[in-house]
């Protein structure tokens, strides 16, 4: 467990955040490795089939990411005020709602399979390739939920390394397994899709020994799991706004893949091979967002609410140095990369397109995030709730219908930059004139102090 609420905050954000960045490039790298080796060794359109499945994940375990952004905030905000008693009631209620919604999702997704995909309008010649990945996928629904759900327990605690070093062994295995499936024993797109629910489960299994390693008064416990209500109230209080949000994210992702779809499967499959290279580029963004958010957290808890701001400025500069060099690379050498995944020439085409217009506005969606990881840190979920409908719903799916016939698939991916600026801004703007760090999760107490107060003042923890 690491407190965040003393030392230098840049430091501090840098070494949290790593991890976390790290382990997101090993996991990228494994679900990279899924692409490449179907791309290259089974063809594109499974290559397409096997991007089909992501939206429709998303949406699927988008209520789950919503309870763990909740967990983290909770926990974070509890630990920092060093209430742990409270901390493993949140614990337990996050595990026990965990296993109940992993056993749900897997039964109405392997059930519900190809309707989606039709629903998202899959072309016929990568439907029946894209309808068994995304079951096999569903089948293994509890190992997906639990690393999330265990990791962002460990993330609340201060612990960023663990699920790292999980995503390393995951990502070995993933990759030895997916050669072994897909190139020696031919099973195609079921190869990989089997490969990946044994890579997660090694993963879960990792955490979950780690966690019981590190912190002996957290160890999960199956025979004394229990769901207590007033826990249970206050993160579904918090996730469902950042589970809708999500869900939001999921549903227009869906949305976007079916205006790409009309296109043809070349377009899918370019769509597939750049969307992977483009989450590299989000990733800092997103993790640093995510350290901010339990720095945010800890800190708001312990009364420090002077070392938020600190914190939100080291973040965002950071964030930027990275997301620049990430997006140069994608901007100049992107034909190159998604040449990584297939050979075919129109698809490298349009992969190309997507990463250089795309690439120009990252800088701008990662000022969002960070932004955004105080808010959420604060406790105020439903702010990046509207943030998302208004960038995906109002701005980036209807540009997409309207520019698309007009401007083929770039009109799609200019959609995506403009949605980018619109959610900047709503953010930027509920940061400064908003009332998003009022909250207290502790359980009661002191209650948090107005801007520009803090509870503890201490000038050795500055920079």
């Amino acid at each position: 467990m690491k407190d965040l609420t003393r030392g230098n905050e840049a430091k501090q954000i840098i070494l949290f955040s790593l991890p976390m960045l790290l382990g997101n490039v090993f996991q990228q790298l494994y679900n990279m490795v899924d692409s490449v080796v179907v791309g290259n060794y089974v063809g594109k359109r499974a290559l397409a089939a096997v991007g089909q499945s992501f939206p429709v994940l998303f949406v699927a375990i988008s209520l789950m990411i919503g309870f763990g952004m909740a967990t983290n905030i909770l926990i974070a905000q509890n630990y920092g005020a060093r209430k742990m008693d409270r901390v493993r009631a949140i614990v337990d209620t996050t595990v026990t709602v965990t296993v109940v919604f992993a056993g749900a999702v897997a039964v109405l997704g392997i059930a519900g399979a190809r309707y989606i995909l039709l629903l998202i309008g899959t072309p016929a010649d990568i439907l029946p390739d894209a309808v068994l990945y995304l079951r096999i996928i569903f089948a293994g629904a509890l190992p997906l939920f639990g690393f999330n759900a265990i990791s962002a327990i460990q993330r609340g605690l201060g612990d960023s390394k663990t699920p790292l070093y999980a995503l390393v062994v995951s990502t070995l295995v993933n990759i030895a397994l997916d050669l072994a499936f897909v190139v020696g024993f031919r099973w195609g797109v079921a190869g990989v899709g089997v490969a990946t629910v044994i890579a997660q489960t090694v993963s879960l299994v990792w955490t979950l020994v780690y966690l019981a390693r590190k912190s002996p008064e957290m160890r999960i416990h199956a025979v004394h799991l229990k769901l207590e209500r007033g826990i249970f109230s206050e993160i579904f209080r918090i996730g469902l706004p950042s589970g809708i949000q999500q869900s939001l994210v999921g549903a227009g992702l869906m949305a976007l893949t079916s205006v790409v779809n009309r296109f043809g499967s070349n377009a899918a499959a370019a769509f597939a091979a750049a969307g992977k290279l483009d989450s590299f580029a989000v990733m800092p963004a997103i993790n640093i967002g995510m350290a901010i958010s339990t720095f945010t957290g800890q800190n708001l808890g312990a009364g420090r609410r002077d070392r938020v701001s600190r914190g939100l400025r080291y973040g965002t500069m950071i964030a930027l140095s990275i997301t620049l060099s990430i997006s140069s690379c994608l901007y100049f050498l992107g034909d190159r990369l998604v040449g990584l995944f297939t050979q075919d020439a129109e698809v490298i085409r349009i992969g190309f397109e997507y990463l250089r217009i795309v690439s120009i506005a990252y800088f701008i969606q990662t000022t969002m995030f960070t932004f955004l990881g105080v808010i959420r840190g604060a406790g105020d979920v439903l702010m990046p709730m509207l943030n998302t409908l208004l960038a995906m719903w109002a701005v980036r799916i209807p540009l997409a219908f309207i520019l698309s016939p007009r401007m083929g698939t770039a009109g799609i991916w200019w959609s995506i930059d403009a949605g980018f600026v619109v959610g900047a801004v709503a953010s930027i703007s509920y940061y400064f004139f908003g009332n998003w760090g009022r909250r207290d999760l502790t359980g009661g107490g002191r209650g948090l102090p107005p801007a520009g107060e803090s509870a503890a003042e201490n000038p050795a923890d500055g920079p």
